[in-house]
């Protein structure tokens, strides 16, 4: 065989197979493997006229086993979290869709649950912040995202709803505005995390 065909033939085989490897990159390289801050320590309350101290302090209790600073307290996602934000919001978001199908997924940002008048919740009732915990039903009439555990939480009694409320609404205000949430499709400005577990089809699960 003529060595002009083979030594064409190999340069052919080269570049599909350059073509081939570069049409499947890895598809989390552009990715950072995180440890997320899941237990950290919650902002003491202040005193208030409105809520007995022990009602307050069962609502810290609460809000520490719920974890929920572990989404609103800045830097957690990340795994470094900002102990003058605590529980006042999150400026890093969680995407809620695939994102091994989405280049630009939709985002959420936890909110600041500070009682900041602007910021955060100084403005909603303890009726509201209720509403919201048991049922995701924000005071505007929205619903938040499956990535707010407002179904785990619909069991809390009253008593202790209100505990969380109590406490909510007597941390010491932060003024921390986050980001605005970001629709399936739009280009985020600020970072975010994906949460989710994955399987592989090839798996079979024993009923």
């Amino acid at each position: 065989m003529n060595m002009s065909k083979i030594n064409r033939r190999t340069l052919l085989l080269t570049v599909l197979v350059l073509l081939l490897g570069c049409a499947s990159p890895n598809p989390l390289e552009n990715y950072e493997e995180l440890e997320p801050a899941t237990v950290l320590a919650h902002p003491e309350a202040m005193p208030s006229e409105e809520y007995p101290p022990e009602v307050v302090a069962h609502g810290q209790y609460l809000v520490k086993i719920l974890r929920c600073g572990a989404c609103h307290t800045d830097g957690a996602l990340a795994g470094r979290p900002n102990p003058a934000r605590l529980m006042a919001g999150s400026s890093v978001g969680i995407a809620f869709t695939n994102p091994l199908d989405d280049a630009r997924p939709g985002i959420i940002y936890p909110s600041n649950l500070t009682p900041d008048p602007e910021t955060g919740i100084g403005g909603w009732s303890e009726r509201e912040i209720i509403q919201m915990v048991r049922t995701g039903d924000n005071r505007h009439g929205g619903k938040a995202l499956s990535v707010m555990p407002y179904l785990a939480y619909a069991d809390l009694n009253d008593e202790d709803v209100r505990a969380v409320a109590a406490y909510l609404r007597s941390l010491p205000p932060v003024r921390h505005e986050v980001p605005a949430n970001v629709p399936e499709g739009r280009r985020a400005r600020a970072p975010y995390v994906h949460f989710g577990v994955y399987m592989s089809k090839d798996l079979v699960i024993d009923p």
